[in-house]
C-alpha cells in the first residue's frame, strides 16, 4: 500500500470520528432520541413470565379484579374520573383513547415497586408505533414501556429507558405478547436544612436483570402520582403492587 494511499485512509478514519463527535454535545452525551446512538446489547431476560408474589406487608394496587385505586384522566359519559381501561383475566387493558390511569394515592418514601406488562401478542407498527405506554411515576421521567423484541427505535426511547434520558445497560425484552415484569427501587432525595445532602435515585430491573443502576435525578419530591399511559395501543398491567423500603434501604 502506498504512503499516498496510507495518508488518504487515515484522513478519512479521523473525519469520520469527528463527524460522529459533532453529533454529540459537548460533554460526550448523545442528544435525545438519537439513531446514531450504540444500542444496548441483547442479554437472555431472568423471568419466566408467572406472577411473582408480592412480599408482607406490600400495598396491592392492582389485584386482577377492579380499578378502585385507580382513577382515569378523562371523565366519560358517567361524569366520574373512573379509570375506563378494561379488567379482565386477571390483567387490565388499556383501551385506546381514554386517557392515562392513575392510582388515587400518591407513592410516599422510598419504595420497590413491581409491575407486569405485556404488549399485544399479534404485532401492529414498528419503532414506537409498536406495544407502546409508560410508567410515570411523580417527579421522574417517564420509564418506557416498549415492544423492543427485533423491533428497532432509539435507544433512550426503548423498553426499560428512562425516555429521553438514560438507555438500559441491555435489551431483555421478551416476545409479543408475553408477561414482563419491572422492579423498581426508588429512593427519594435525602434533604436537610433545606440542602440535599443524597440525590434521588431509581434502580430498575426488566425481567429480573439489572439495566438501570442508581440512576440520580434532581428532585427533591418525597410523593408522586403513578400513572400508566394510553398510548393508542392495547397494553396489559397485572400483579402491581409496591413494596415500602426500610431505612437502610432494603
Amino acid at each position: 500500500m502506498t504512503k499516498a494511499r496510507i495518508a488518504f485512509i487515515t484522513i478519512l478514519a479521523l473525519l469520520v470520528a469527528l463527524t460522529a463527535e459533532d453529533k454529540q454535545p459537548p460533554g460526550g452525551k448523545w442528544p435525545a432520541h438519537s439513531m446514531d446512538r450504540p444500542r444496548p446489547p441483547l442479554a437472555a431476560p431472568q423471568y419466566d413470565g408467572n406472577p411473582v408474589p408480592a412480599p408482607a406487608g406490600a400495598v396491592i394496587l392492582f389485584d386482577g379484579k377492579d380499578l378502585a385505586k385507580w382513577a382515569g384522566e378523562k371523565k366519560g359519559p358517567d361524569k366520574t374520573d373512573a379509570a375506563k381501561w378494561k379488567v379482565e383475566n386477571n390483567y387490565v387493558q388499556v383501551v385506546p383513547g381514554t386517557g392515562t390511569m392513575r392510582t388515587r394515592e400518591p407513592i410516599k418514601g422510598d419504595v420497590h415497586l413491581h409491575i407486569e406488562w405485556a404488549t399485544p401478542a399479534e404485532v401492529k407498527g414498528n419503532g414506537q408505533g409498536r406495544g407502546n405506554s409508560g410508567v410515570f411515576i411523580g417527579g421522574f421521567p417517564e420509564i418506557q414501556v416498549l415492544d423492543s423484541w427485533e423491533n428497532d427505535t432509539y435507544p433512550d426511547g426503548q423498553a426499560a429507558a428512562f425516555y429521553g434520558h438514560n438507555p438500559p445497560m441491555v435489551n431483555v425484552s421478551r416476545k409479543p405478547g408475553e408477561w414482563q415484569c419491572y422492579d423498581i427501587i426508588i429512593h427519594r432525595a435525602r434533604v436537610e436544612a433545606g440542602k440535599v445532602i443524597s440525590k434521588a435515585t431509581i434502580t430498575v430491573r426488566h425481567n429480573n436483570v439489572l439495566v438501570q443502576d442508581n440512576v440520580q435525578f434532581d428532585t427533591q419530591e418525597q410523593e408522586g402520582g403513578l400513572s400508566f399511559q394510553d398510548h393508542g395501543n392495547p397494553m396489559r398491567f397485572r400483579n402491581i403492587w409496591l413494596a415500602p423500603l426500610a431505612a437502610d434501604g432494603k
